[in-house]
């Protein structure tokens, strides 16, 4: 059996157009392979922000929508094209393939043996299941009837997809049940890199809370801001997206946005404040909490999705169970009359927490996995040729 170093392989991930959890799993893939191919939908080097410098290097083939003008940058309304696009790729040269999926449904490309397919799967797509998405499609009549006839096509594409891989990774357990629900099919869970410092910085917490999020619907920023407004406390906010626009018409003056930062000012400003606020709802895993608990600070969120996982309530942060600025301001409360001691030890259990979750774990917890899966894909492959 070949070494995974003389293995031919293959990455592929759904899009790159912004640099989220998801495309953090993509980095840390290629280091374990630096010599895997990429491939994907669409391509915007300089939508990455300050991450670009990331895939400066990378060899990525672009799907033929990708090469599209203009088409690709709005691509949702073009999702009834998904089977189209992954089935277009050829695979049959490569001895491994791992497919980083998540709406887009990178893991319904097609393989044959004696290629293997691995699937780490990020969510099944939210808009198929009546989770939250960042766009409200059924709001619109025409667009709700487009939606519901294009997407009960996908969801059959979808299901029938999710069979192909011959094995699946979840990024959470909140993941892995959903995996079982929707595609009947077992899966391994293993957590996702978290980029946290290397020691804790010893600059005292300032009286500002933090968080860093995408703009979008289902993160549900206007829950932070309507407590800031309203109990002024500080609230910096990184990040950008959609719905930054409406954010801003309803944020007062103790909210500021920060927009996307440069590495050393993220640093500064994160390793400042007093606690971390989340408020997604049904958040497969929520890496950005633990980016905070990297720091040593406590995260106040939605007790919703995976984030149980990780954050225990009273000792390394704090969950609130009601999607209202009301339910946060109670824990935010319960933070601000803990003593400077348990606020201290607070600090050092949320850093305990994210370490358990390093990108050093995760490089090796998946190449133990890959090892693994090819070993028994070959065993399973001398038993019955036919497989």
């Amino acid at each position: 059996m070949k070494s995974l170093a003389e293995l031919k392989i293959a990455l592929v991930h759904d899009q790159l157009l912004e640099f989220g959890g998801a495309e953090r799993v993509l980095v840390s893939l290629k280091k374990i392979f630096p010599h895997a191919d990429i491939f994907t939908t669409c391509f915007r080097i300089n939508s990455l922000g300050s991450h670009k410098k990331l895939f400066k290097r990378w060899s990525v083939t672009v799907s033929w929508f990708g090469k599209l003008p203009l088409v690709n940058r709005f691509y949702s309304p073009f999702r009834f094209l998904t089977p189209l696009i992954w089935e277009s790729f050829n695979f049959s040269r490569y001895d491994l393939v791992i497919s980083s999926s998540g709406s887009w449904m990178s893991k319904g490309i097609l393989t044959r043996k004696p290629t293997i397919h691995i699937c780490y799967l990020h969510h099944p797509p939210r808009y198929l299941y009546d989770y939250e998405t960042a766009i409200e499609w059924q709001r619109y009549l025409p667009v709700r009837i487009y939606g519901t006839i294009v997407n009960h096509s996908l969801r059959l594409w979808d299901f029938q997809s999710a069979q192909r891989p011959d094995f699946l990774i979840a990024n959470s357990v909140e993941t892995q049940k959903r995996i079982e629900k929707f595609y009947r099919r077992k899966s391994t869970v293993i957590y996702p890199p978290v980029a946290i410092p290397k020691t804790i910085y010893n600059q005292e917490q300032k009286n500002y809370f933090i968080t860093i999020s995408r703009l979008a619907k289902p993160k549900h920023i206007e829950v932070l801001i309507e407590a800031a407004n309203k109990k002024r406390f500080s609230l910096k906010i990184i990040g950008t997206g959609r719905e930054e626009r409406f954010l801003r018409s309803i944020a007062g003056e103790m909210v500021e946005f920060l927009g996307d930062l440069p590495d050393n000012q993220f640093e500064k400003v994160i390793s400042g404040a007093k606690a971390f606020l989340f408020a997604s709802k049904d958040e497969e895993f929520g890496i950005a909490c633990l980016e905070a608990m990297g720091y040593g600070i406590p995260v106040i969120a939605y007790n919703s999705g995976g984030i149980p996982e990780y954050l225990v309530d009273g000792k390394n942060g704090f969950l609130f169970d009601y999607l209202n600025y009301q339910s946060l301001v109670d824990k935010i409360k319960k933070l601000n009359h803990l003593s400077k001691k348990e606020y201290h030890q607070m600090r050092r259990q949320a850093r305990k927490t994210a370490e358990r979750f390093s990108e050093e774990k995760f490089k090796k917890k998946i190449s133990d996995f890959i090892t693994k899966a090819i070993k028994k894909a070959n065993s399973l492959e001398k038993i019955n040729p036919n497989l």
